[in-house]
């Protein structure tokens, strides 16, 4: 198939690079706003060619729409007005904007709604990896209004990067990424301003920073132009989950305040159960 990736950053960019490798696309083509990041995909080998929108939609037979959730509520409908019998998918960490987008149009039924569920705290064409989507989740939406063929073929491309699908609507997606996904951004983006407005020594940061606190704000690094569309998209669901956070904090603040330690280790027990899902 002749692919066309809109967007060359992580997942646009490790998506294009894959499907070569494994020889689903024997050609991809190339959208790009920002020209930097079109010559660096171009030297990184991710696509063959840089085209102008209509003219990579027209020679296309698969075009993923990988860019930031505000981009693709004005982007997609523009494709889909273009397109005859392509294949359209995107990789959105929101769905229910988008969806609501292209509700009524004509050639609705040739995009599939998707989220692989998988991403780094790094961005740009550089940042594409070869199969960093093996043994995740793809989330496909709202599949009953996509033409067959077109997700079947999503289906298929998924698959061939070694990802597991699940199927749901576009609102339940919203509600439970925030919860899995979001809300792990935010506490991550927090506690990396508290430590860097409490802890000016920079040096010492860096010399006694374990393991756990690197890992908790790995993802502080994030590309605020992908994330705060997608807080803005998901902003009722964000801020349910962050109120029930919030509640979470206080419990345990309230412990070292009353000096309440059997019921600290109450509340760690209770996060211990998490265990049971995540291995």
């Amino acid at each position: 198939m002749t692919l066309a990736v809109i967007g060359l950053g992580l997942i646009g960019g490790s998506m294009a690079l894959t499907l070569k490798e494994k020889g689903l696309a024997v050609r991809v083509l190339g959208v790009e706003a920002d020209p930097c990041h079109a010559a660096e995909a171009l030297r990184l080998g991710l696509v063959e060619e840089i085209l102008p929108l209509d003219a990579a939609v027209d020679a296309a037979d698969v075009l993923l729409l990988a860019v930031p959730v505000d981009a693709l509520v004005t982007l997609l409908p523009r494709v889909l007005d273009r397109v005859k019998r392509q294949v359209v998918f995107d990789a959105g960490s929101t769905k229910e904007a988008v969806l609501n987008a292209v509700a009524g149009h004509p050639r609705r039924g040739r995009f599939v709604a998707a989220h692989p569920m998988w991403g780094t705290e790094y961005s740009g064409p550089a940042a594409a990896v070869s199969n960093g989507f093996m043994g995740k989740a793809a989330v496909i939406c709202d599949s009953e209004v996509s033409d067959p063929d077109a997700l079947a073929k999503v289906e298929g491309i998924h698959r061939a990067l070694g990802m597991h699908l699940v199927y749901m609507n576009g609102r339940d997606h919203d509600v439970h990424v925030a919860y899995i996904s979001h809300i792990s951004h935010i506490t991550s983006f927090a506690l990396a301003n508290t430590v860097l407005e409490k802890e000016r020594e920079e040096g010492t940061i860096f010399e006694l920073a374990s393991g756990g606190f690197e890992s908790t704000v790995r993802l502080a690094k994030s590309n605020p132009a992908m994330w705060v569309p997608i807080f803005r998209q998901n902003r009722e669901n964000v801020l349910d989950v962050l109120n029930e956070h919030i509640s979470q904090l206080r419990k345990f603040k309230a412990c070292l305040e009353k000096e309440n330690y059997d019921y600290l280790g109450e509340l760690i027990g209770q996060a211990n159960a998490i265990r049971r899902i995540i291995h």
